[in-house]
């Protein structure tokens, strides 16, 4: 079948590499793609956000199948769109509808769907610009450090972590009343902070069963010893060395039951991703946030791991029919090293020439923010290529990589050579 995959980034050049091993793949397109996935399918330079043009190539290019990698078609209801149009409703979308899609687009929703469901999170309450006052006096109930959170979408920068209760309360204002994150922060989620160690869980569901998928952990602080700013992960290892059985059941029964449950209960029409960031306190597991799609730079170490075919998982999620399909997953370990464009995550440059791809041996690569420009491999993103290896332990896989990411080269080359000391 031909497949339309959305997105341009590291995520969308690992799913594209992992359903190209597919016999049931005929054609795969990517919309926009970047530099890596046009080496192996057909890009189309569209935005994903634009669902005529999605509808457009749909039909021109006879697809069956839409897999959708970025949050924002997803939280716009892309979904929806295919289901409320004739000449589409016949075409599987893999991710959810608008409405689950929220338990990402808004924080305020999630935690709500997460106390309703009993499923362990931190206490919390959400402010906008009327109840800015009313915010400031919660903060004071709580202990430091602070948690704020835009509501809304801001691209994974919208958490703020503040020690001193003074710079909360006037970083609540800037977010409510100077609109810091724009829209996303029109409404923010004031969280108690816990205390302890982070890790991702993914799902795989079509509404009903699910699919435990291998465990991650990134790095999202752009210094090393997790300092300065946050990014859009900086580099991932997959299992994480801490998940033994115990927490891992634990994860299962108090919280990834329960949110395929909830699902169900609140009738939210759900067939894809589900990320479920966590953190561990004590030897308990807590819910931080969803996601509705994979994360990024997590997909990179994630889908090297899954040795089944990852498009006859996806046909068994459109056809409700997961609980009849096998998962088989990697037993070693798989790293990933993200290389950034230097000043980033604030501003920098583009249009880099990256020299050295070709040399790489024994580790994946994976392009985040490439381009094509005159026959050359350019910097077109913030976060630029993930370079991914397989070891028996995440130091075997992490010294690969990053003998890997010595090679290749650009003007401000960065990436962060202490992936894994927490571990």
């Amino acid at each position: 079948m031909n497949i339309l995959l959305l997105g341009s980034g590291g995520r969308e050049h690992a799913l594209a590499w992992k359903m190209l091993q597919s016999e049931k793949l005929s054609k795969l397109f990517v919309a926009p793609g970047n530099a890596g996935t046009g080496s192996i399918a057909q890009n189309v330079n569209i935005n994903p956000n634009d669902f005529q043009a999605v509808k457009e190539t749909v039909l021109s290019f006879e697809i069956q199948m839409v897999v959708v990698g970025p949050e924002d078609p997803l939280v716009k209801g892309i979904y929806d769109f295919f289901k409320n149009d004739p000449e589409l409703q016949h075409i599987p979308v893999i991710g959810p509808s608008k409405r689950g899609a929220q338990l990402e687009g808004s924080k305020e929703f999630a935690k709500e769907f997460l106390v309703k469901h009993n499923i362990p999170t931190a206490r919390y309450e959400s402010f906008t610009k009327d109840t800015v006052e009313a915010g400031k006096e919660f903060l004071k109930t709580l202990t430091p450090p602070y948690v704020l959170k835009a509501d809304g979408l801001a691209a994974g920068k919208g958490v703020l972590i503040l020690n001193e209760l003074n710079e909360a309360q006037q970083e609540l204002e800037n977010m409510l009343v100077d609109a810091k994150f724009g829209d996303a922060s029109s409404k923010v989620v004031i969280e108690e902070f816990l205390d302890g160690i982070e890790l991702s869980c993914f799902v795989l569901t079509d509404g009903k069963s699910y699919k435990l998928l291998p465990t991650a952990k990134d790095y999202k602080r752009i210094g090393e010893g997790d300092t300065g700013l946050n990014t859009g992960g900086m580099g991932a290892v997959s299992p994480v060395p801490f998940a033994d059985a115990e927490l891992m059941r634990k994860i299962e029964e108090r919280i990834v039951k329960p949110t395929i449950d909830g699902l169900q209960k609140d009738q939210l029409d759900y067939k894809g991703f589900v990320f479920i960031g966590l953190i561990r306190v004590g030897n308990d597991p807590f819910v931080i946030e969803y996601n509705v799609r994979l994360g990024d730079p997590e997909t990179e170490v994630v889908l090297p791991r899954i040795q089944s075919d990852l498009v006859a998982l996806f046909e068994a999620v459109a056809a409700e029919k997961l609980d009849q399909a096998t998962l088989e997953i990697d037993h070693r370990t798989a790293t990933t090293v993200m290389m950034v464009s230097g000043g980033y995550p604030e501003d920098y440059e583009k249009g880099k020439t990256i020299t050295g791809i070709d040399t790489i041996e024994d580790s994946l690569v994976f392009h985040a923010g490439t381009a094509l420009k005159n026959e050359e491999i350019v910097t077109n993103g913030g976060r630029v290529i993930a370079v991914t290896s397989y070891g028996n332990d995440f130091k075997e896989a992490l010294e690969t990589s990053y003998k890997n990411v010595a090679k290749i080269d650009y003007d401000g080359k960065y990436y962060r050579k202490d992936l894994g000391f927490d571990l």
